[in-house]
C-alpha cells in the first residue's frame, strides 16, 4: 500500500479549503454533534490525534476541552497554529506520540484512523498516552461503505463489493463540489482490524453507533441511497483503571 501521510500532505492545501467552508461535507451535514456528543466532560488534557487543520480541536476547545493536537502534516499543523495560535499543536507521527504515558484524559481520533499507515501503532500510543479511566473516541468511515459502492445515483441502486470485504487495501477518489476539489487517500480495513487494535492496546469497547445518512439531510433528499447504509462509525473505548 502506498504511503498515506505523503498523500494527505500533497493534497493538505485542498483539504484547508475543503474542510473550512461552512456546510461543505459530512462533518458538518450530519456527523459532527453525533460525535461530538460521545466526547466524554473533559478530564485533564485532550489530545486530538490526527488533528490536520483543526476543524475537531476548535470545536472541543469551545466546549471546555484543553486540547493537544497531532498531525504528520507540516502544512496542516502550520494552518492550524496560524487560525489558532494559541492551542499547542504538534507535528508528529501518531504511532510515536511525543508525551509522556497517562498524559491525557481524553483522545480524539476523529475520521484519522483510516487515514494512518500504523492503525495498530496509533492504538497503542493513544492507550499509552491514556489516563487509567481515560477514553479513546473514534470516528472512521464505515468499513461497509469503504468496501463498495453504489452502482448508480437512484434511491434503489444496488449497493455491490467487488472482491473481498476482508482484504485490506489502498482506496483514493477524487470528488469537485461547489467549485472545490479533494483527492482522498485512506485504507479499507475490515472492522475487526480495529476491534483487535483496540483489544491489542488494552482498551475495552463502551460503545459504537453506525451512522447513516438522515432522511432529512440535502444529499439524502436528493437520492437517499445513502439513508440505508451506515457512512460512519462512531466508537468510544475505555482504558481499565483509574
Amino acid at each position: 500500500m502506498g504511503d498515506l501521510r505523503g498523500e494527505w500532505e500533497r493534497h493538505a492545501t485542498e483539504w484547508i479549503a475543503w474542510a473550512r467552508k461552512p456546510g461543505h461535507d459530512s462533518y458538518w451535514q450530519f456527523h459532527r454533534d453525533v460525535f461530538l456528543g460521545l466526547v466524554p466532560q473533559p478530564r485533564g488534557r485532550t489530545l486530538d490525534l490526527g488533528c490536520g487543520e483543526g476543524r475537531v480541536a476548535r470545536d472541543l476547545a469551545a466546549l471546555g476541552h484543553e486540547i493537544v493536537g497531532v498531525d504528520s502534516s507540516p502544512t496542516l499543523i502550520a494552518a492550524g497554529r496560524e487560525t489558532t495560535p494559541e492551542m499547542e499543536l504538534h507535528l508528529a507521527d501518531a504511532a510515536e506520540l511525543p508525551f509522556p504515558d497517562a498524559s491525557f484524559g481524553i483522545v480524539v481520533a476523529f475520521m484519522s484512523l483510516h487515514d494512518i499507515d500504523d492503525v495498530d501503532g496509533a492504538t497503542r500510543e493513544a492507550a499509552r498516552v491514556l489516563l487509567p479511566g481515560g477514553r479513546l473516541c473514534l470516528a472512521i468511515v464505515h468499513p461497509l461503505a469503504s468496501a463498495g459502492s453504489f452502482v448508480a445515483r437512484e434511491a434503489t441502486s444496488p449497493f455491490v463489493i467487488e472482491g473481498s470485504y476482508l482484504d485490506e487495501r489502498q482506496v483514493a477518489g477524487t470528488f469537485t463540489r461547489a467549485g472545490l476539489t479533494m483527492t482522498f487517500a485512506s485504507v479499507h480495513r475490515p472492522l475487526q482490524a480495529y476491534t483487535r487494535a483496540l483489544a491489542d492496546a488494552g482498551l475495552l469497547v463502551e460503545e459504537l453507533h453506525e451512522i447513516g445518512e438522515p432522511q432529512d439531510s440535502l444529499a439524502a433528499a436528493s437520492s437517499g441511497r445513502w439513508a440505508r447504509i451506515p457512512n460512519f462509525l462512531h466508537l468510544r473505548a475505555m482504558k481499565p483503571g483509574g
